[in-house]
């Protein structure tokens, strides 16, 4: 049996993105959750993934609608990470965001984003895989992203001595 704790302190070694995964219900809805396990997994055909908690309220109402957008945040978006971590009401509430091609939420100064529909969800552990077939996408700007490593939060910038 591998200790939890030893395995989350040895995998905190390898640093990870923030992202946040949006999604608006057919009544308009709007829903956000924070995932730092979002990667690449093919080109041809262009498909995403991440993997969210199976304890998580929110991920099966972005899976309702079968799509998301991910939103590469930027290392000065540290606010936003913890307002989509945390449990509210509307986590959106007075937020200034914008909407993808396919008119899912945008968060202002995120510095990439990808529109996806749902290929398939897989059971996983304690997680869910889930993989997005890539519609659309976009960088809206040069900054550096923010990062997870050893159990904070960081700016690539201030990794590199």
């Amino acid at each position: 049996m591998i200790d939890p704790r030893q395995f989350r302190d040895v995998l905190g070694a390898y640093p990870t993105g923030v992202c946040v995964i949006t999604a608006l219900s057919e009544s308009g809805e709007r829903f956000g959750l924070v995932v730092g396990s979002f990667t690449s997994i093919s080109l041809d055909p262009a498909l995403v993934g991440f993997f969210p908690d199976k304890r998580s309220g929110t991920w099966p109402k972005i899976e309702a609608t079968g799509r998301f957008c991910v939103n590469v945040l930027g290392a000065d978006q540290l606010s936003l990470c913890r307002r989509f971590a945390a449990r509210a009401e509307d986590k959106f509430a007075e937020l200034a965001h914008s909407l993808s091609p396919a008119g899912l939420p945008v968060l202002d100064n995120a510095i990439a984003w990808i529109d996806c529909t749902i290929e398939r969800v897989t059971e996983v552990g304690d997680h869910w895989l889930v993989v997005g077939a890539v519609e659309a996408l976009g960088k809206e700007g040069a900054g550096n992203p923010l990062l997870f490593f050893r159990g904070q939060y960081h700016d690539l910038a201030l990794l590199v001595d």
